[in-house]
């Protein structure tokens, strides 16, 4: 069993509070970490102040082969880490194996964008008064970063954080999920061994309470928070003046229009609603069907459901849904599938399951003031409903407060770009489930979904501010 203190200031800490990791499928004790507790916060953001100025030091050589080292050191504990992630969180070892080289790319990207963060040249001579006039602006770091990292992505989410803090020169403490923070560590243990400087990388497991407070300490200049839209909103709220970047919820949906591959696209949403048990943010949950199609569709979309999504152990290979984080999730998502069932939803596919364990679940007839279609579900559970055209179709998705991502599949350029012009998401994916993402693209949602992107450079736009020279010739 792991047994890991927090790191802080470039040493491994131990506390008095233990925390004992259990595995969200056999409940067995898989590692425990020393907590954090309010010394160890204060010790934590004064290391990172000193950090700031070494950082502001390195050249982009110096950032640039860091995350390097670090991308080397990943790789090369890749299984472990993935390993880690399936002990600790339960997603199945296919998606752990797939986060895992995402997250090589994530901090090789950090590596590649260091080493070309610039500005540009302004041309100021507009005027006749300005005659003879330049300006060269250039990004600098915006000092300590606090990241609050959920559970879903335990590496990569992670990565997400830190490769562009980093790569910007800007020192970050990690406050990892309390029920996976032994992947956000081993980032350490990498850092550690990259040579990292002392106070540049800092993971602090603790209770969430702590995070809070350090949210609102004013030397913490930028929180980056993933996770749920009630506690990312009241985060931004207590923050002050620091910047804000926000990584919240969805209820992503899917159109399927008329004359698509029916059999691609059911392929593609089966596996974009149930994979890790549906418990990411842009995870397929509100599946709307050119009625043309609708009948076509559905008995291939069931048929491919019980052909490819098995659950069940997230340590074998062919399993696609392992076990929820904790019961109580899973308490939550019944409960929500009963009430639609109680309101003249109808069920197609699957059922309530037992424990933290359910199969993919597939609700018709639901009407769009019910918490499956209104709500989050973060379970495997998906709604399937008809609309008669495609404006109909861009109406239903654009009813909801989220607006993470949603996927189109058309043939039909016209409707592609009503789609691009009317949906109201951070970003659209074509003739894919929402769930696709690549790591370098700009990612992040409006409404209720976020503020603010993800992505290497993207992210470090967000985490570095422009300052502008001015010279005359």
């Amino acid at each position: 069993m792991t047994v890991k203190g927090c790191f802080l200031n470039g040493r491994w800490v131990e506390t008095k509070d233990r925390l004992t990791i259990r595995s969200p499928w056999s409940g067995e004790a898989v590692g425990e970490v020393f907590r954090a507790g309010p010394q160890e916060w204060d010790a934590a953001i004064t290391a990172a102040q000193q950090a700031e100025a070494a950082l502001k030091k390195c050249s982009s050589y110096e950032r640039s082969r860091l995350l390097e080292n670090m991308t080397r050191g990943v790789q090369a504990s890749q299984e472990e880490l993935a390993r880690t992630i399936v002990a600790e969180g339960g997603k199945p070892i296919i998606y752990a194996r797939g986060e895992m080289a995402r997250g090589v790319m994530t901090l090789g990207l950090a590596a590649a964008e260091a080493a070309r963060l610039g500005g540009e040249v302004l041309p100021l001579d507009t005027t006749a008064a300005t005659a003879g006039r330049w300006g060269i602006t250039r990004r600098f770091p915006l000092g300590p970063v606090l990241g609050i990292t959920p559970f879903n992505f335990p590496f990569n989410l992670v990565a997400h954080k830190v490769g562009p803090a980093l790569a910007a020169g800007n020192p970050i403490i990690i406050k990892p999920a309390s029920k996976t923070p032994l992947t956000a560590l081993k980032l350490a243990e990498i850092y550690e061994e990259a040579g990292g400087p002392p106070g540049g990388l800092q993971v602090l497991p603790s209770d969430a309470g702590l995070a809070e407070q350090a949210t609102a300490d004013d030397r913490i200049k930028a929180l980056s928070f993933t996770g749920s839209a009630a506690v990312g909103w009241h985060l931004k709220g207590i923050s002050g003046r620091k910047k804000v970047i926000l990584e919240l919820g969805g209820n992503a949906a899917g159109i399927v229009d008329a004359g698509v591959d029916l059999k691609y696209a059911a392929h593609r949403c089966a596996a974009g609603a149930f994979a890790h048990a549906g418990q990411v943010c842009i995870s397929l949950q509100r599946l709307l069907v050119h009625q043309k199609v609708y009948d076509e569709f559905r008995q291939i979309f069931l048929d491919t459901i019980t052909r490819e999504i098995r659950h069940g152990d997230p340590a074998r290979e062919d399993v696609v849904i392992g076990p929820f984080i904790e019961e109580g999730a899973g308490v939550r998502v019944r409960a929500w599938v009963q009430e639609a069932l109680d309101r003249g939803a109808t069920l197609a596919a699957g059922g309530k399951g037992q424990g933290n364990l359910m199969p993919a679940t597939v609700l018709e007839n639901v009407s769009r003031d019910m918490r499956v279609w209104t709500h989050e579900v973060f379970g495997p559970v998906v709604t399937l409903s008809p609309f008669a055209n495609f404006t109909q179709a861009l109406e239903m998705a654009n009813d909801t407060v989220y607006g993470l991502q949603a996927g189109v599949f058309t043939n039909n350029l016209a409707h592609l770009w009503q789609a691009f012009e009317t949906l109201e998401v951070g970003s659209i994916i074509v003739n894919e489930a929402p769930v696709f993402r690549v790591d370098s693209m700009p990612y992040g949602g409006v409404k209720d979904s976020g503020l603010g992107r993800e992505g290497m450079r993207y992210a470090m736009e967000e985490l570095t501010e422009i300052r502008l020279l001015v010279l005359k010739a």
